[in-house]
């Protein structure tokens, strides 16, 4: 294995590491901490630095492109900023041609995850429904989860081969 390739799965599980942060974060009190986002935009570099910039043009077109999704989601209430600093700063590494599969992985973790909240608490689901979404539920699903999960399969899956991966 070359030098390059284990810096590569270093910056993985370091990053790896950062995405559980954000996650226990998001859970526990519902905020993902901006020196989370901030330290896994500085490991960006480590990692752009292992390819020699290769696919920097790629990596901040998928940084870009989620971003303006996901701060229009922002302005509509549906994620907060933190989710979509992180889900941006994540992009980063899967670069533009597994971007979908980022995107995908995160929506059905967080589709899962509002499933299994749903369906463990009956009441306020049968609640929900009645009052067509209009009552207050609450503050959602940490959705950090789901970013760190689709995150985590992204760069794994592409980093070890398992996924057939565009970058």
């Amino acid at each position: 294995m070359s030098i390059p390739e284990i810096l590569r799965y270093g910056v993985a599980a370091l990053l790896t590491g950062l995405l559980v942060w954000a996650a226990l974060s998001d859970i526990r009190a519902r905020r993902i901490p901006n020196a989370a986002v901030l330290s896994t935009l500085l490991l960006f570099a480590v990692w752009a630095v292992t390819d020699r910039g290769a696919t920097l043009g790629s990596s901040l077109a998928a940084a870009a492109i989620g971003f303006a999704v996901g701060y229009g989601l922002y302005l509509v209430n549906v994620m907060g900023a933190g989710d979509v600093k992180l889900f941006a700063a994540v992009a980063l590494f899967v670069g533009l041609a597994d971007l979908p599969l980022f995107a995908l992985a995160t929506a059905l973790t967080g589709g899962a995850m509002a499933i299994v909240s749903l369906a463990s608490r009956p009441r306020r689901a049968a609640a929900m429904f009645t009052l067509r979404g209009q009552g207050d539920f609450g503050r959602g699903i940490p959705y950090g989860v789901a970013i760190a999960v689709g995150g985590a399969i992204a760069v794994w899956g592409g980093l070890t081969g398992v996924l057939p991966l565009g970058s």
